[in-house]
C-alpha cells in the first residue's frame, strides 16, 4: 500500500511539472508572437543587430532614420525614391497596423528628419513639426519658433520633460550637439553639450525619454574607421559621462549613425551603409536593447 502511494505521489509530481512547462513554454510563445505582431511582423533581433524588415523596409536601396509611435502601431522612415546624378528625391514613408495588418503608405516629401516626441502628439521633423488632430491625423507642418527656425538642424530630439537635444550641422560638414529645457515656459537660448561629447563631428542626438543617456554618432579617434554610435550616461551630479562606444557588434569601419531606441526601450535602431562612398545603399538594422544595458555603469 506504501508503495502505492508513494508511485502516486511521484505520478502526481510529474503532471505538476510537465504542466508548469507547457504553460511556461505556451506563455513564451504567446510573448514572441505579441512581439512580432508589434514590430511590423518581425522576429525580434537577439544581441547581433540584423537588418530591419528586409524587403518591407530594408532594400538594396536607401532607408534612414526610422521610429515607431508609442503605441507601436507605426513605423515612419526615410527612403530614396529616385536619383539623377547628384540630384535624388526621399520621401517620407509609414508602415501602420490596421485591422492586425500591416499596411505601406507614403506620407509626403522629406521635409526633415522624423522623431516621435515621447507621448505621441508631436512628429519633429528637424526645424518643423506636426501635431496629432483630435481625429488621429497629423497636422500640417508647422515652423519650431526662434531660435530653432533659423538653426542648420539635421535632427532634433525631445526627452518627457520637453528638452530638446539637437545637433547643428555646419558647411564644412562637422557639427556639435545641443540643448534646450524649457525654463518658465520658454525654451532657453540652445547650449553646447561638453567637450568629451561634441569633438567637432558629433550628430544625430537620441535623448532618453528620462534623459538618463543619450546616444549619438561621431568620427573620433579611437574609433572603428567611419561614424560610430557612442552612448553617454548621465551620472548622479546631473553631469554626462564619458561617451562609450556601442562596440564591435554594431560599429564596424562602415557608416553608422542616426540611432533610436523603440518606446518600449527594448530595441536599438540605427543605420549602417551597405554600399560605397556614394551611400546608396544604407540600411536600417536593430538589436537587443541589451546590448547597451551592459555598458552602464554599475552604481
Amino acid at each position: 500500500m506504501k508503495n502505492h502511494i508513494i508511485k502516486f505521489s511521484i505520478l502526481v509530481f510529474l503532471i505538476f511539472v510537465n504542466a508548469c512547462k507547457t504553460e511556461k513554454s505556451n506563455n513564451k510563445e504567446n510573448n514572441s508572437s505579441t512581439e512580432e505582431r508589434l514590430y511590423v511582423g518581425q522576429k525580434p533581433p537577439g544581441l547581433v543587430p540584423e537588418p530591419f524588415a528586409p524587403g518591407l523596409v530594408t532594400t538594396d536601396g536607401w532607408e534612414n532614420c526610422g521610429g515607431f509611435t508609442p503605441n507601436l502601431k507605426e513605423y515612419y522612415f526615410l527612403r530614396k525614391v529616385e536619383e539623377k546624378g547628384e540630384d535624388y528625391k526621399m520621401e517620407l514613408v509609414v508602415i501602420e497596423n490596421s485591422n492586425n495588418q500591416w499596411k505601406k503608405s507614403v506620407v509626403s516629401p522629406r521635409m526633415g528628419t522624423p522623431f516621435i516626441s515621447p507621448d505621441g502628439k508631436t512628429m519633429y521633423l528637424s526645424r518643423k513639426y506636426r501635431e496629432r488632430t483630435n481625429n488621429g491625423e497629423w497636422s500640417e507642418i508647422k515652423e519650431l519658433e526662434a531660435p530653432f527656425d533659423s538653426l542648420p538642424t539635421m535632427r532634433l530630439t525631445v526627452s518627457s520633460k520637453g528638452t530638446y537635444f539637437f545637433d547643428e550641422f555646419k558647411r564644412d560638414f562637422t557639427g556639435d550637439i545641443r540643448y534646450s529645457r524649457i525654463v518658465d515656459g520658454k525654451y532657453e537660448e540652445p547650449k553646447l553639450l561638453n567637450r568629451q561629447i561634441n569633438t567637432g563631428k558629433s550628430f544625430h542626438p537620441f535623448i532618453a525619454p528620462d534623459e538618463s543617456y543619450l546616444i549619438f554618432d561621431s568620427k573620433r579617434e579611437g574609433g572603428y574607421g567611419d561614424s560610430d554610435i557612442y552612448i553617454s550616461f548621465r551620472k548622479q551630479n546631473g553631469l554626462w559621462s564619458d561617451p562609450i562606444n556601442l562596440g564591435g557588434k554594431i560599429n564596424t569601419k562602415a557608416w553608422e549613425a542616426s540611432a533610436s531606441v523603440t518606446p518600449d526601450g527594448k530595441y536599438l535602431f540605427f543605420n549602417r551603409n551597405m554600399g560605397s562612398e556614394n551611400y546608396e545603399n544604407v540600411d536600417i538594422f536593430w538589436v537587443s536593447m541589451q546590448i547597451v544595458e551592459n555598458l552602464r555603469p554599475k552604481i
